[in-house]
């Protein structure tokens, strides 16, 4: 039977919602237990939240002054030694999960699975590859742990009912001190955040300037939604590149997607292929994002986004 270690992904004391889409994934499994871990210099809290998730038997609480901040050649070789035991290792498929999980598979001497959409076996996964045009089947070797990361677009976030406990963890590894923390660059924003947000509003070349972003960004609030950008507008300087969504940004799934401007580059199109309704504005009809949008709108964006908010007055 699989026992799986999901890592928690969390940050000022709140879990992110990437963890319980890694417990539901982790649930296909149909394994003997599920059990979170939290790295963090105070766990509590993040810890008591991870133990309300569904299907989860135990959380491990690992206090650590040194997992202040998710540096992932600090945590990996913790998360290294608690693996022992478990026959599945799972983070996921977002920055923190991109950046932790090669460095825990490394130091177990195994392949990652990444991006894992679909769940055929103990040890086969679907995951998509080609810019997510192609779908492929993997095998991992059976007589090694499987460390794999979760396209978190694929799978809903597992349940709040649950009433794991909750076990203090101590860990005996070598902590690395060539890396260190120096400092967190954010934006200072009320908005949702991007990769959990229900609903999304982003622009792209069409909307022509960082200035004109503007309009994106007063519609997105008016409607309570978080804020992305293409490549192309994010390579234009209009916004920073955290905004960026797509194969080479972040991959989303929101209940709706507002894409203004954007023509639909393949590589724009893999982020959002997951969305529940995705509503097209764009003044080109042949621009490929109509070919997925469920709503299409021609016309140009600076008279269509203010007709919409007089609409929603």
């Amino acid at each position: 039977m699989s026992k799986v270690l999901i890592i928690a992904e969390h940050l000022n004391g709140q879990l992110n919602g990437s963890t319980a889409k890694c417990v539901s994934a982790a649930q296909a499994l149909s394994p003997e237990s599920i059990d979170v871990v939290v790295l963090a210099a105070d766990p509590t809290d993040v810890a008591s939240q991870a133990a309300k998730l569904d299907g989860v038997a135990r959380v491990l609480a690992v206090a650590n002054p040194a997992n202040e901040h998710a540096i992932a050649q600090v945590l990996a070789p913790q998360v290294a030694k608690l693996a022992g035991g478990y026959s599945h290792v799972f983070g996921p498929s977002t920055t923190f999960g991109k950046d932790l999980m090669p460095c825990v598979a490394a130091l177990l001497g195994v392949a990652q699975v990444s991006d894992v959409m679909a769940v055929e076996g103990s040890h086969t996964f679907k995951r998509p590859i080609y810019a997510g045009n192609a779908i492929v089947t993997v095998e991992a070797p059976g007589d090694h742990t499987v460390v794999a990361t979760v396209r978190t677009a694929s799978w809903p976030e597992a349940g709040q009912g649950g009433g794991a406990a909750v076990e203090a963890a101590s860990v005996d590894a070598q902590l690395p001190t060539h890396t260190r923390f120096i400092g967190l660059a954010a934006g200072d924003t009320d908005r949702p955040d991007l990769q959990s947000a229900r609903r999304v509003v982003s622009g792209g070349r069409g909307v022509g300037s960082a200035e004109n972003f503007k309009i994106i960004y007063d519609f997105a609030d008016r409607i309570g939604a978080a804020v992305g950008a293409s490549r192309a507008a994010v390579d234009a300087g209009y916004v920073p590149n955290e905004l960026q969504v797509g194969q080479t940004g972040k991959i989303i799934a929101p209940e709706l997607y507002m894409a203004i401007g954007i023509s639909g580059a393949i590589q724009h199109l893999t982020g959002i292929k997951d969305a529940g309704t995705i509503v097209a504005i764009n003044k080109d009809p042949d621009s490929a994002i109509f070919e997925i949008a469920d709503i299409g709108l021609v016309g140009d964006l600076f008279k269509v986004l203010p007709e919409l908010e007089q609409a929603l007055a």
